[in-house]
């Protein structure tokens, strides 16, 4: 009998002890979390790219592949891939796989990071890049920055169809969907890494440089051959729509068109407001 009280106390002593130092555990656990919070309560944070799935070796990167995530500035590796790097490893290959959620590094992207001089590093293979006269006012402001995605609008002198011998303005939309690789001599890798990103941000330029096929670098150089006037439009990053028959504007079309035009926009907006 006595045995069995004393291995039935110290059986309570024990249970005792394991919840004092579980709750001691959990005091000092939550002291830390606190102590970390207030440590990080100023940090600033960072948007990286991360796995949106199990990626294996030798897979070609597509968009579905990738996600975003918010990291603090200070753990996040100068190699890691930013949403502003995003666009320039599309179709590229992991050469080591990666976990869901774990950040993508160029180490493990074949052929690494884009070199911060060089523009060739950056063009999709098979695809071209071109650069165009625009900015200002032409380019949103100079607000279009390289990562951006923009649509290019064309304003050109054409034979009038019921007066050929008379020349009219006309706009049409040349090309949609558009990325820009650089603006000036400005790439994304070059305003991510730069110091004062923000003045780099903030620079003036003359021209932009965009990623497009080949025979659309063939479209954009008649058209400056033209004398043409190019404007871009910018776009939600996340918009990849492309519109079907998007009309030619000139004088006639916009005196038929602006009423119907102006009541679809008011449609759209009452819509909008009883979302």
């Amino acid at each position: 009998m006595k045995e069995k009280l004393t291995l039935a106390v110290s059986l309570l002593m024990g249970i005792i002890a394991l919840l004092i130092t579980t709750r001691y555990i959990k005091q000092k656990e939550a002291a830390l979390n606190q102590k970390l919070q207030e440590i990080y309560a100023g940090a600033r944070k960072v948007q990286v790219v991360v796995a949106a799935d199990t990626i294996p070796a030798g897979t070609v990167i597509t968009r579905k592949d990738l996600a975003m995530r918010s990291e603090f500035e200070s753990s996040v590796s100068s190699h890691a891939v930013t949403p502003d790097d995003a666009n320039f490893v599309l179709n590229k290959k992991t050469v080591f796989p990666l976990k869901k959620g774990e950040v993508l590094s160029w180490s493990f992207i074949e052929g690494g990071a884009p070199a911060a001089s060089g523009l060739s590093s950056l063009v999709t293979p098979g695809l071209r890049a071109v650069s165009l006269p625009i900015g200002g006012a032409q380019a949103v402001s100079g607000m279009v920055r390289p990562s951006d995605r923009i649509d290019v609008l064309g304003t050109f002198s054409f034979p009038s169809k019921t007066q050929p011998e008379v020349m009219e303005s006309v706009t049409l939309t040349v090309l949609q969907d558009v990325t820009v690789l650089a603006t000036g001599q400005t790439t994304a890798r070059q305003l991510q890494g730069s110091r004062n990103a923000r003045a780099a941000a903030g620079a003036s330029y003359s021209t932009v440089t965009l990623e497009v096929s080949a025979e659309e670098a063939e479209l954009l150089v008649f058209a400056q051959q033209m004398r043409g006037s190019l404007t871009l439009t910018l776009r939600n990053p996340g918009d990849v729509t492309w519109k079907r028959d998007l009309p030619s504007v000139n004088f006639d079309h916009i005196q038929n068109a602006l009423p119907e035009i102006n009541l679809r926009r008011q449609r759209d907006i009452r819509h909008k407001s009883n979302l």
